[in-house]
């Protein structure tokens, strides 16, 4: 990648353009259902690009605009500038340059400049100007978790994995080590710090996790993160998806979240002196998470698909409580101390909006630092072996079952609509509600092998 300049401004990405020989400039936005949408634009263009004139019709694009309201602008964050490293499929071949390409992420504006509210990176933006007025900055990191398919002799996608491996194994068993190191120098390239990656729990299914960061830079580096999976599968002749249960089973692919609250450059969760080390600060906060959890979870797990993740035996929480000692409760707080305080979010999935999923953890845990909620006493044991009458005892209640239950808790939980702003929130809704209707209305094979000849 090349270097960025402190305050990049447009003349100064001009000339990184111009060096590098970049023919193509890519404007990428994010639509209500997290689909990461761009427009490309030739060299004769970027200067147009950067000052903010490209235009394009919002009537198109889900959830943004009606038909009459439909001209919409794509204002860059000249901060998300980057050069594309080559992939194979672009290199020069029979002695033809292809093009190099760059990319800004873009906030959508209407024609006059202001912000559009179904822009889903806005939405984030409001919420971290909230903490910012109350002093405090939140950092996440995410753990995101795929899996690598074969495909058919047309491209077509299966559900064959390309290996048998499972947690931490090595090759010849992990058939997907050059793979994830591929992914992971690209993602280099463009400025990420990897920390870790690793084969998952499941066959053919991976993890690669990058630094904690301002929770716009993660939203933003989510979205770029699953492009170069994607891409990089491709080049290999695989599938890379991140639909969170491909396979019945097996553990399916989660996106834990940890999140951290930071004031004045120290991490505001962390109090030595605090029940298990933690500030009255992450008490309210994950309070808040716990308290709007059912609402939230809409947002997190945005698929029909999303609840078949969501069940017991597979690590993925069910149960909305939280713990500093075992992976069943919805939040768990690692054992790191100090700067590295902080609270585990384990139900999100990676499908889901990453700026709507970030904004909506923000919201609900500010609503927990401004009402003071304090949360039950954290639960130490495994949750999936608690009687019912037990988690009645320590008020353990649970995650919606299934998407339509999750929407329907989303439009009552006020805060949770307040944070999403009235556009998203009804779009948001009227899409869910129109998926999870044609879910139900299909004759799935399930239901014709279990009854199509004993009825």
């Amino acid at each position: 990648m090349t270097a960025q300049p402190a305050e990049p401004s447009p003349e100064s990405i001009l000339s990184q353009l111009q060096e590098a020989d970049v023919k193509f400039l890519r404007l990428q936005f994010t639509d209500i259902l997290g689909n990461t949408k761009n427009v490309e634009v030739p060299k004769s263009q970027f200067q147009k690009a950067l000052n903010g004139d490209v235009t394009f019709d919002g009537s198109a694009v889900e959830g943004f605009t009606r038909v009459e309201e439909s001209d919409m602008l794509l204002s860059p964050d000249l901060s998300t500038f980057l050069i594309y490293p080559l992939f194979s499929r672009d290199a020069p071949q029979d002695g033809h340059e292809r093009g190099r390409v760059a990319r800004l992420i873009c906030n959508v504006t209407l024609p006059d400049g202001s912000p559009f509210g179904g822009d889903p990176r806005y939405v984030l933006q409001r919420q971290i100007d909230r903490a910012r007025e109350l002093g405090f900055e939140m950092f996440v990191g995410t753990e995101p978790e795929f899996f690598l398919f074969e495909r058919t002799e047309n491209g077509g996608g299966t559900t064959i994995t390309h290996d048998k491996a499972g947690y931490f194994d090595l090759a010849p068993i992990d058939k997907g080590e050059r793979i994830r190191r591929e992914i992971a120098n690209k993602l280099v390239d463009m400025g990420f710090e990897i920390e870790a990656s690793h084969h998952e729990v499941a066959p053919g299914q991976h993890e690669i996790d990058f630094r904690y960061a301002p929770a716009l830079e993660t939203a933003d580096r989510i979205a770029t993160f699953k492009f170069v999976v994607k891409r990089v599968a491709m080049e290999y002749g695989l599938l890379a998806s991140f639909l969170p249960k491909p396979i019945a089973d097996v553990h399916g692919s989660g996106m834990h979240c940890h999140l951290s609250l930071f004031k004045n450059g120290q991490n505001a969760f962390d109090d030595p002196a605090g029940e298990h080390g933690l500030s009255a600060t992450a008490h309210h906060f994950i309070a808040g998470l716990l308290d709007h959890a059912e609402g939230l979870t809409a947002i997190t797990n945005p698929l029909v698909n999303s609840y078949k993740r969501l069940v017991p035996g597979y690590e993925a929480p069910v149960n909305i409580a939280w713990s500093t000692s075992n992976r069943s409760a919805l939040i768990r707080i690692p054992a790191k101390r100090g700067h590295s305080t902080r609270a585990e979010l384990r139900s999100p999935d990676p499908s889901c909006n990453p700026y709507l999923a970030l904004a909506a953890m923000l919201a609900a845990g500010l609503d927990g630092l401004s009402q003071k909620l304090e949360p039950a006493p954290a639960i130490q044991r495994n949750i999936f072996k608690m009687t019912v009458r037990e988690k009645r005892h320590h008020r353990v209640k649970e995650l919606p079952g299934d998407l339509r239950e999750a929407v329907n808790e989303l439009q009552k939980d006020e805060v949770l609509a307040a944070a999403l702003g009235e556009h998203v929130l009804d779009h948001y809704v009227e899409a869910k509600t129109a998926e999870w209707r044609e879910y139900n209305q299909t004759i799935h094979a399930w239901e014709l092998d279990k009854y199509l000849d004993l009825i």
